[in-house]
Order: structure tokens, then sequence, then C-alpha cells
């Protein structure tokens, strides 16, 4: 312990292995309490989480890690506590400061917001930045060693951290953690070497990993990482917990930990622990494990670096309607999704519309949040037996983050290469109200991640082998309510990669034409959406019970001025050659929605251009 007395970053030239604590959540856990979240308990029992320092200094370690974790504003205030933010930091590092006593480092620990940043999300890295600021004050006013900046999975979240800790306090030693849930295949690539050289580069202390894996893996990821000056520091999970009751149970042996964590050292890492599961017994058995190691004694060969991520897309890959984008009027047809399996009807419908020259159809995702067949299923049903372009909508309502990027490559694998961006309506309006609606990002999210696919990445910058080459289509509704919210979300999507626009169903020029000044500094196509009425009901139907809809006034008179739903087609289609005779110059093409499954009139429509 006699090491702990010299100042932290003397004792970094020392190259002996410096062992930190493990989990104060998984000892409370072992004690009895699970109550949420656990930086509650530096005010409400602030002796209990004491005491636990306490027991985990008696292992012999020299490092405690602060009770602070998930303590930042944004974090808390899904328990209501954001008013709490100072006061429970403050004494995080009051409680481990008075257990310490001298005898070990104090790291106050800042961990990720919990949220994604835009355009994933609604929050900015400014309020970030802030909600950093405001936590590492109270920790540097709490008077801790060092800040252990850890669990950031994305890169950019953990740089803003980095900013906000040297903007507060320059003078403090900071340990910057990078947490990889990847597997091998990525491990493989160069990806962590840039990790390691944002992260060096931002001038902190010490670089590493922590949680989310294994021993085993952690070492994988210590030996993917270039060797560098700067010190390393590693703290696996215990293992990997089974989920029982919502609870996470580790059963990891404690001696398998040791031997493994030792292994770390003799790979080159320096400061070592363990995070989530790990208890005062396993980091006891961590402490006896590397007292003798000698760091870096295992020398391994440098990993070889895949570089086909690298790889330009390939140009024949995007699909014919996407060569065709610019080069002529595009025509698209929407098909009616019927319920069930038979999808016979949607298939006689796109072979229709080849035949009669159309270049793609629209398969939409679940519309009004009804229960459809999945709309990438649809389309490569369509494009294997049509021969047909598919535009396949995807909602955000049903799928999470993962599974969102899962079907995207998913799809592009089996060939469907035009996506368009949906957020989705929904689900308490549709067949199953007591659903959940997921919404972990909304169509800008969606849009991104088809951006970064296009440049060979996921959503958090892990390399995916190769770049896809997707049309990103979006939506865009000239008859917004709120015409400068959907200005400002079509630009960032335009900013996010989206190609082309598909609009709502629009009925007279002027609203198309105010829509197109407002965003004529994208570089964005636009597909013009047209609805040939059918009945006066139809009108109506569409104006007063389908959001985001406006069939202007004089066009539902003339609905309503003819005598038979035979003049009431003819009337909504003569509506919409006019409208499109006076808008084709403005567009790139026309996105028609014809109802009840009749796609002759779209068709009749087309021929009368």
């Amino acid at each position: 312990m006699s090491q702990a007395r010299i100042p932290f970053r003397e004792r970094l030239l020392l190259n002996t292995p410096l062992v930190t604590d493990g989990s104060v959540a998984a000892e409370l856990a072992e004690r009895g309490y699970f109550e949420t979240p656990a930086a509650l308990y530096n005010l409400k029992n602030p002796v209990l989480i004491e005491t636990i320092h306490r027991d985990f200094l008696q292992t012999g370690i020299e490092m405690i890690q602060t009770n602070t974790e998930h303590a930042n504003r944004i974090a808390l205030d899904r328990w209501n506590l954001a008013d709490k933010v100072y006061e429970i930091n403050r004494k995080g590092v009051w409680i481990a400061r008075c257990a310490a006593l001298h005898k070990g480092y104090v790291a106050a620990v800042v961990g990720p917001v919990g949220r994604f940043l835009a355009p994933l999300g609604t929050i900015t890295p400014d309020e970030i930045r802030q909600a950093f600021i405001e936590q590492i004050i109270a920790l540097a006013d709490g008077g801790t060693d060092i800040l252990m900046l850890k669990s950031f999975i994305d890169v950019h979240e953990l740089e803003i951290a980095i900013d906000a800790a040297k903007y507060v306090a320059p003078n403090l030693p900071i340990i910057a953690q990078k947490t990889f849930p990847e597997d091998g295949a990525v491990l493989s690539t160069a990806y962590p070497a840039e990790i390691s050289d944002r992260l060096t580069k931002s001038g902190v202390d010490v670089i590493g990993s922590n949680s989310t894996v294994g021993p085993q893996r952690m070492l994988d990821i210590i030996k993917s990482l270039p060797q560098t000056d700067t010190p390393l520091c590693a703290q696996p999970d215990v293992g990997i917990p089974t989920i029982i009751d919502g609870k996470s149970v580790f059963n990891a042996d404690t001696e398998y930990v040791a031997r493994s964590v030792r292994r770390l050292v003799e790979a080159g890492v320096m400061i070592v622990g363990a995070d989530g599961g790990a208890t005062v017994k396993h980091i006891r058995a961590i402490v006896q494990a590397v007292k003798d190691a000698v760091i870096g004694s295992a020398k391994t060969e440098p990993k070889k670096i895949k570089v086909h991520e690298q790889e330009p897309p390939r140009e024949d890959e995007r699909s014919q309607f996407h060569k065709l984008l610019g080069t002529k009027f595009l025509a698209t047809v929407e098909l009616d999704i019927p319920r069930g399996l038979d999808m016979s009807s949607v298939i006689e419908g796109a072979r229709y519309c080849k035949e009669h020259g159309i270049d793609a159809v629209n398969i939409s995702d679940g519309a009004r949040a009804r229960l459809r067949m999945n709309s990438i299923a649809i389309s490569k049903m369509v494009q294997d037996q049509v021969g047909i372009d598919c535009l396949a909508h995807l909602a955000c309502r049903d799928r999470n983050m993962i599974g969102l990027q899962s079907e995207i490559i998913g799809g592009y694998a089996m060939g469907v290469r035009n996506i368009l961006a949906v957020t989705g309506d929904p689900t308490q309006i549709g067949d199953y109200p007591y659903a959940t609606s997921v919404y972990d990002v909304d169509a800008i999210g969606l849009i991104r991640a088809m951006g970064q696919m296009n440049s060979g990445r996921d959503l958090m910058g892990n390399p995916i082998g190769r770049p896809t080459s997707f049309l990103i289509a979006c939506a865009a509704n000239p008859c917004a309510f709120d015409i400068d919210r959907e200005v400002r979300r079509m630009e960032h999507k335009a900013a996010q990669g989206a190609h082309i626009a598909f609009s709502q169903p629009v009925f007279e020029i002027k609203t198309l034409e105010t829509f197109l000044n407002r965003i004529h500094h994208l570089n964005i196509r636009f597909m013009l959406g047209v609805i040939p009425l059918r009945t006066p009901r139809h009108a109506d139907f569409l104006h007063y019970e389908v959001p985001g809809m406006d069939v202007p006034e004089w066009v539902r008179k003339r609905m309503h001025a003819t005598t038979s739903t035979e003049e009431a087609s003819r009337e909504g289609i003569t509506m919409a050659v006019d409208f499109l005779r006076e808008a084709k110059n403005m567009v790139d093409g026309v996105y028609l929605m014809p109802p009840f499954k009749k796609y002759s009139m779209a068709v009749e429509i087309l021929e009368q251009l």
C-alpha cells in the first residue's frame, strides 16, 4: 500500500500491476440491496457504501472507484433524481476518501448518459457535455485523485466526456475506457487501433476497456490494441450473466477470473480489476493472482489486420431504380398488402405495374400499425418472381436499434437495395393496441444507419465488412401542420444520407411549390405523392381521418359534385392528371397510391401525361 502514497502519475511509472476494486452494485446485491440506481445509496446509506469500499481495500487493492457511474443529470432523470447530481457525486467521493484514508487512490467514475445522441436520439452533444461538466465539478469538489471515464460504447460520447473533464479539472489524471461489445470479426480489423489512436491523441493518462465481455474476450480486445506508451487498463465482467426475474446473476468461478486477469497483465495491462458481477471475493483472488505478474511478459504477435472493410462500394450493386434516378421521370406505385400469407395479389399487382412501364413498386411496413407480412420478405418475393424493383418501407416502431440494423443487412444480402425509412404509426391505433412501440430511433436514425452502412460501418462505427449501396429514401409531408418542423426534419434526413424523398399525397400546385422552395438548398431528389381519389367518401376519409393528410376544400367539393362512383373516379383521375402535368417539371418522379388495388388508375394517369 505504500505505493499508493505517491502521486498517481508517478505510480504509473513504476510499471507494476495496479489493482482496482470490483462492482459496488454486485456487492449491494450480495448483501440484499437491489434499489436502483446504486448511486442513491450514497445518500440513503453512506455507511453501507463505505463498508463496501473498506472491504474491497482489505483485499489489497490500490484504487477505489466511486459509486457514481450512472450519476449524471441525464441518467438520474429517469429516476427523478436530476436535482441530486451535486449531492450524490460529491458524497460519493467523500465516502470513498473516508474509506481510503490515504491508503489507496480514489477514482471518480463517470459513465455514459444512457441515451442516443442526435440524430439517433434527441439529445445534443452540447447537452451531454453540460451534464458531464456538472457531474465532474461535483467529483472534483469532492477531492478525487483521478477521473475514470468508463463503460462508453460510443467513442464520440467518450471524447465529449474527456473534453468536459479537461475543461473542469485540467490537472486531474484521466483514465478513458471504451467498451467493446464486438465479436472477433471486428477485433481483427483496424477498428480497435483507430479507437486507441483517438484516445491516445486526446491526451488522457490511461486508456483501456471495461464491461460487457468476460475475461477471455477482454484478452482478445487487449491483444487487438496496438502497442503504445500510454498505460492500459482492463476491467472485464466476471462472465456473461443469466437474467433471472429481471436481475443479472453471475456464476463465474473466482479462480478462473483471477487466472484470466493475470493473463491481461502479462499481455501488457497495468491497471486491472473486474467489473460486472465482481464481488470482494473476485477482487481478493485477482490481487493474489497478479502480485508477482510482470506487465507485458507474454509477448504476442501483432494481429493481422483485415482491410477489406475499406473496399469501395461495388457500382453494380446499386438497384436499377437507383441508377435511373435523375435520368428520367420515374414512376412508382404503392401496392396494397393483404393480411395473412397469400401474397398472390401483390405479385399480380407488381406484374401488372411492370408490364405497363412502372419503374418500381412501394411495399409498406405495417402501415397504421396493422399486422402484415414483413416488407423485406415481400420485396424479396416480388423482385424474384416479377423482376421489378421494390422500395421497402421500414418502420422504426417494431424493432430496436439492433433489430433494425439486422433487418437492413439481411435485406441487402437478399438483394433488397431500396429502403424507405419511416418512423411508423404508434401501436395503439392498430391491431394490437397494447403492444410496445419501440422507437429506439426514428426515421432520421434509421437513415443514419443506412448512411453509415453505405460507408462500411454500423451505427456505432463498427466495420461491417464492406460498404453497402442502399438507395436511402425518406418520407416528406408538404402538407404538414408544422411546416417549419417538417423542413428541419428534411434537413436532418438529407444530412444523414437520404438520397430521395417520397412525399405524402399533394393535391395542389401551390402547396408543392411552397415546400420545394423551402427545401431547394438540400441535395435530395423528390418523388411527388399522388392519390387519385375514388369517391367523395374517399376524399372525406383522407382529409378528416388520416393524420397528416390535407385534401383541399375545392377538391372535396369537386368530388361531391359527381353523381356516381364512375363519374367520381373519372374526376379523381382528371384532377391527378392536371396536377401532375403542372408539377412534372418540378420533381424527379411520381409516387402513385391508387385506392382499393385499382392499379389501372395509376397506369391511366401516366398514359395521359
